[in-house]
């Protein structure tokens, strides 16, 4: 995994021996000082492009930073990609050397694909109608987004901010788990793979809280008054998450409540399950609680609905005010198979929270991870337009894919857009 405090300090360290105060890199580099602040604290790891170009301000080596922050710089890479057996050869001679392996295929093959598939984070994007699907880090790209320029933020993101790193990404891939838990198969069904929460340190605690209340900040810069924010989250981890976001200047306006009977909990002790047939060692969940946040309004609501367009929730009908207990189905498997991603929520679930978001329909809804892209997909049904922001390469691209296939899917399904 890569360790984010390592690469931050270096960067300080060189920083402050050229003598280049934060607020003086961060204009250089066009993004804000929060961001730098961010990085040197090990709360994110910036993008390649990002490393490549502060080596250059900073006159540093630049591949000494990319190995430190866990990229592979590209002339490492490009003979790893022409000379796959020769590069396992260096990996198996160097002391951290730690092979992955399965039936599914060699550990030549698998350690070349730990080479080849870490995520590259140079912004790409895909514009489609009113969306726009982005390849990048979203603290980097948020921070370089004007004040007040989205009206909602929708998001389900990575509780453990390691669940999607190319390490435990492999192993899931490889039904290796890692944090992931990979289910036994019932009758035959096989079971989706659910990251637990459990496995998590005090210390991985705190750095979620640090990461939150960082992330919480740019996103409350980049919301116009009134504009809320929808966070998807679990019962283990609001306790973290919540708080952070109230440090960063949002308002609590409740939770919703997704009624639906998940796979986390419920398990009997692990190794040990036929000694203990009648134990659960967490209760099954049959609910999953999101955080509904709002940035202070100006004025009273309607003074703010009336300038910014925000502040209240859309109702369903007149008659009908929106309410926090939502019924929900898991995720069909015809969505699972339009957009195979291990997190996707139900696309009739988010057409109701992403319909409410904007009060009078009018806006831009951000989703700063984007994932395989249903926030955008049920904004396009509703009529709303929207921005996804998605680090990893391989659900940028499975985004870019499946956001039109899910719209098409949802029209015959639900009759919207």
């Amino acid at each position: 995994m890569v360790r984010r405090s390592e690469f931050g300090s270096r960067l300080r360290t060189i920083r402050e021996g050229r003598e280049i105060g934060i607020r003086t890199l961060s204009s250089r580099l066009q993004v804000s000082h929060t961001y730098i602040s961010h990085i040197e604290a090990g709360r994110v790891i910036p993008s390649e492009e990002f490393i490549v170009k502060a080596a250059s301000i900073l006159k540093a080596d630049p591949n000494e930073l990319l190995l430190i922050a866990g990229r592979v710089p590209a002339k490492i890479l490009a003979y790893a990609r022409s000379h796959p057996k020769e590069t396992l050869s260096l990996f198996r001679e160097s002391k951290s050397y730690r092979p992955f392996r399965s039936q599914q295929a060699p550990d030549t093959q698998l350690a070349f694909q730990v080479v080849s598939s870490h995520p590259s984070h140079g912004v790409l994007d895909s514009k489609t109608g009113d969306f726009e699907m982005i390849h990048a880090d979203c603290l980097e790209w948020i921070s370089g987004q004007p004040e007040a320029s989205f009206e909602a933020i929708v998001t389900d993101p990575p509780y453990g901010l390691i669940e999607y790193d190319i390490e435990n990404l492999v192993k899931l891939k490889n039904g290796r788990g890692g944090i992931w838990r990979i289910p036994p198969s019932l009758g035959g069904h096989t079971r989706r793979p659910v990251p637990r929460f459990t496995v998590h340190t005090e210390d991985d605690r705190r750095r979620m809280e640090s990461f939150f209340r960082g992330w919480g900040k740019l996103a409350f810069q980049i919301l116009v008054p009134g504009g809320h924010l929808v966070i998807a989250s679990n019962s283990l981890m609001t306790r973290h998450v919540f708080p952070a976001l109230l440090d960063s200047g949002f308002e609590m306006r409740g939770e919703i409540a997704r009624v639906v009977r998940t796979l986390r909990g419920g398990d009997r002790p692990k190794g040990a399950e036929k000694e203990f047939v009648e134990v659960s060692v967490l209760p099954r969940a049959c609910w999953e609680p999101w955080g509904l946040f709002r940035k202070p309004l100006e004025g009273t609501v309607a003074e703010n609905l009336r300038k910014w367009k925000t502040g209240a929730l859309r109702r369903p009908s007149g008659e009908q005010p929106f309410v926090d207990l939502i019924p929900s189905e898991r995720t069909p498997a015809a969505e699972k198979k339009i957009a195979p991603h291990p997190s996707l929520k139900p696309l009739f679930f988010m057409i109701q929270i992403v319909r409410a978001i904007l009060p009078l329909g009018v806006g831009r809804i951000l989703d700063p991870f984007a994932g395989a892209g249903t926030t955008l997909a049920a904004a396009a049904l509703v009529g709303y337009r929207s921005v996804g922001i998605e680090i990893n390469k391989e659900y940028y691209e499975l985004a870019r894919l499946a956001i039109p296939r899910l719209i098409e899917y949802g029209r015959r399904k639900y009759g919207t857009g």
